[in-house]
């Protein structure tokens, strides 16, 4: 699951959310060799020919490529969102991976939680508003992982709100 709702007692939890990585620094090594063996096995066929040097430098930029494009994944999936919440104040946290850091902040009293199953940008759009602003939650989970974040989140923010 690619966030953690952590509850240290009945008014006060925290939550940290994050992209799915199915690729792990492991397995981008795995990828990058099996990619250089198999480049290199057609290069065996011309070992000792002035051909080879003709290929090497196309199969260098393909490795080179992919390379880049798996790195730039993980980097741009390198998002967090981090959120307390506590009778006091819903305070959320994005960490963006080359942006400026997003905060947002409103007494939980004034907080509602909102699921758009259809119309949103995506299926089941997840939306905090309160503070006169509202903020998307979620935005990179799936639609299923947002109804579940939604239906754990709902009765957290209904008990801030009561004051028993």
């Amino acid at each position: 699951m690619p966030y953690t709702l952590t509850r240290t007692d009945e008014t006060h939890a925290e939550l940290r959310a994050w992209p799915h990585n199915a690729l792990n620094p492991r397995g981008f090594v795995m990828v990058i060799a099996m990619g250089a063996a198999t480049m290199a096995m057609p290069l065996i066929a011309v070992l000792g020919s002035r051909v080879l040097w003709g290929l090497l430098p196309f199969a260098g930029l393909a490795l080179w490529g992919l390379w880049y494009g798996l790195d730039r994944n993980w980097k741009d999936r390198a998002i967090l969102e981090e959120m307390t919440l506590n009778r006091q104040a819903v305070h959320l946290i994005r960490t963006n991976p080359r942006g400026p850091q997003q905060e947002w902040r409103a007494d939980p009293h004034w907080v509602s939680l909102r699921l758009v199953p259809r119309g949103g940008p995506v299926e089941n759009y997840l939306i905090l508003a309160g503070g006169g602003r509202e903020v998307e939650l979620g935005a990179f989970l799936t639609p299923g992982e947002r109804v579940q974040l939604h239906d754990e989140l709902a009765p957290l923010l209904m008990r801030l709100k009561s004051y028993a």
